[in-house]
Protein backbone atom coordinates (compact mmCIF):
# COMPACT_ATOMS: atom_id res chain seq x y z
CA UNK A 1 0.00 0.00 0.00
CA UNK A 2 1.65 3.20 -1.29
CA UNK A 3 1.16 6.47 1.18
CA UNK A 4 -1.32 8.90 0.00
CA UNK A 5 0.19 12.89 -0.42
CA UNK A 6 -0.75 15.17 2.11
CA UNK A 7 -1.95 17.29 -1.40
CA UNK A 8 -4.40 14.65 -2.21
CA UNK A 9 -5.76 13.98 1.18
CA UNK A 10 -6.00 17.78 1.70
CA UNK A 11 -8.29 17.72 -1.23
CA UNK A 12 -10.97 15.21 0.85
CA UNK A 13 -10.71 17.38 3.76
CA UNK A 14 -11.03 21.10 4.44
CA UNK A 15 -8.36 21.30 7.19
CA UNK A 16 -4.88 19.17 8.16
CA UNK A 17 -6.96 19.45 11.87
CA UNK A 18 -9.89 17.46 9.87
CA UNK A 19 -7.66 15.20 8.42
CA UNK A 20 -5.82 14.02 11.63
CA UNK A 21 -9.00 13.67 13.94
CA UNK A 22 -10.89 11.85 10.88
CA UNK A 23 -7.76 9.40 10.78
CA UNK A 24 -7.23 8.83 13.86
CA UNK A 25 -10.63 8.09 14.84
CA UNK A 26 -11.08 5.64 11.90
CA UNK A 27 -7.61 4.12 13.09
CA UNK A 28 -8.71 3.50 16.10
CA UNK A 29 -12.13 1.53 14.97
CA UNK A 30 -10.22 -0.33 12.53
CA UNK A 31 -7.68 -1.48 15.51
CA UNK A 32 -11.14 -2.29 17.60
CA UNK A 33 -12.05 -4.43 15.08
CA UNK A 34 -9.46 -6.62 14.78
CA UNK A 35 -7.86 -9.17 16.94
CA UNK A 36 -6.73 -7.73 19.98
CA UNK A 37 -3.15 -9.20 20.12
CA UNK A 38 -2.63 -7.70 16.59
CA UNK A 39 -0.24 -5.37 16.71
CA UNK A 40 -1.37 -3.05 13.87
CA UNK A 41 -1.44 0.22 14.50
CA UNK A 42 0.49 1.84 11.37
CA UNK A 43 -1.58 -0.47 9.55
CA UNK A 44 -4.76 0.79 10.25
CA UNK A 45 -3.41 4.61 9.99
CA UNK A 46 -2.39 3.68 6.72
CA UNK A 47 -5.99 2.08 5.58
CA UNK A 48 -7.66 4.79 7.57
CA UNK A 49 -5.73 7.51 5.01
CA UNK A 50 -6.42 5.14 2.04
CA UNK A 51 -10.03 4.88 2.74
CA UNK A 52 -10.67 8.64 3.65
CA UNK A 53 -8.27 9.40 -0.20
CA UNK A 54 -11.05 7.06 -1.77
CA UNK A 55 -13.59 8.61 -0.67
CA UNK A 56 -15.41 5.67 2.07
CA UNK A 57 -14.60 7.57 5.28
CA UNK A 58 -15.74 11.53 5.70
CA UNK A 59 -15.10 13.98 8.33
CA UNK A 60 -17.82 14.58 10.93
CA UNK A 61 -19.64 17.61 10.26
CA UNK A 62 -19.61 20.65 13.40
CA UNK A 63 -22.58 22.35 14.40
CA UNK A 64 -21.97 25.88 15.47
CA UNK A 65 -25.31 26.68 16.52
CA UNK A 66 -25.79 27.90 20.15
CA UNK A 67 -28.67 26.40 22.14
Amino acid sequence: MNTPSLEDLLAKVDSRYSLVVTAAKRARQIINESDPNADGAIGAVSTALDEILKGKVFPEQQSNSNP
